[in-house]
């Protein structure tokens, strides 16, 4: 006896769920098979911004018997999972797009990648611009006669949750947009909650980073940026065409009584 066909479609979706999922994790297995005699240079790359503000002839300890060698390991899956984000995402996207309509495709293509790219773009403003600020501000405030000298496993946790923190802020535009074309909030009401966010970017500012100002500004400044340029985008693609209303226009009296009488005129010629 065969199985229903409801019965039939979900298991053929598990199936290519399945698959895809294979297919992603296999793409970052390979990439991390293929950097790991590269493990302890990423790591060395990683380290780069700390290390740089240390005084002369600073250096960073292990606490732990094995996290000399699992730190990098952590730092060369986390590099392979980033190069194979693409991909990640192109199977994603490959499993649901049958689903969708055809405007929903067309949006969605173009949120998939930028997503990425904002995300990686958040990363790369973390590394470059504030991971100088945030250690040569932490290395200065040192007591004099205190040594800093960080274990590279809890550098590891810092720099990962300000890499999360940067590149979830700069997902900003991403979610303004899908908010709007999601009809869950308008355009005008992002504007009058603006004095809010730009608060709320300063109270994440203060969670996520340090507690010194210029690393929460760094965070913060971003973030409304950000949210600005979610609403110029959302606007742009949410305008009504030319020649078009997006309110409904109600019949006058003169118009309705014209439309009665073409109605009551059909009726007779039909009888």
């Amino acid at each position: 006896m065969s199985a229903p066909d409801g019965q039939e479609t979900f298991i053929s979706h598990l199936i290519e769920m399945r698959n895809r999922l294979l297919r992603a994790v296999l793409a970052v297995v390979v990439i991390f098979v293929l950097l790991f005699p590269w493990a302890q240079d990423l790591y060395a790359l990683l380290a780069e911004p700390m290390l740089a503000s240390l005084p002369q002839g600073g250096q960073m300890i292990a606490t732990e018997v094995t996290t000399p060698f699992f730190v990098p390991v952590k730092v060369t899956m986390m590099t392979a999972f980033l190069i194979a984000l693409p991909w990640i995402f192109y199977q994603i996207w490959a499993f649901v797009a049958p689903g969708l309509y055809q405007h929903e495709k067309r949006l969605g293509l173009p949120l998939i990648v930028s997503s990425v790219l904002l995300f990686l773009l958040g990363m790369a403003f973390a590394y470059f611009l504030v991971f100088p600020v945030v250690f040569g501000f932490i290395v200065g405030i040192a007591p004099e006669g205190v040594a800093v000298m960080t274990d590279i496993g809890k550098y590891l946790d810092f720099v990962l949750t300000l890499f999360l923190a940067f590149g979830i802020t700069f997902e900003v535009p991403v979610a303004v947009v899908l908010l709007v074309k999601m009809r869950m909030v308008s355009v005008d009401k992002l504007r009058e909650i603006r004095p809010y966010v730009v608060v709320g970017a300063f109270v994440i500012g203060a969670i996520f980073t340090p507690p010194d100002v210029i690393s929460q500004i760094m965070l913060a400044v971003p973030m409304w940026l950000l949210y600005e340029l979610g609403i110029l985008i959302a606007a742009m693609i949410t305008k009504p065409q030319a020649g078009t209303s997006s309110e409904f226009q109600p019949l006058s009296e003169d118009e309705m009584d014209a439309e009665l009488d073409r109605i009551e005129r059909q009726e007779r010629e039909t009888k």
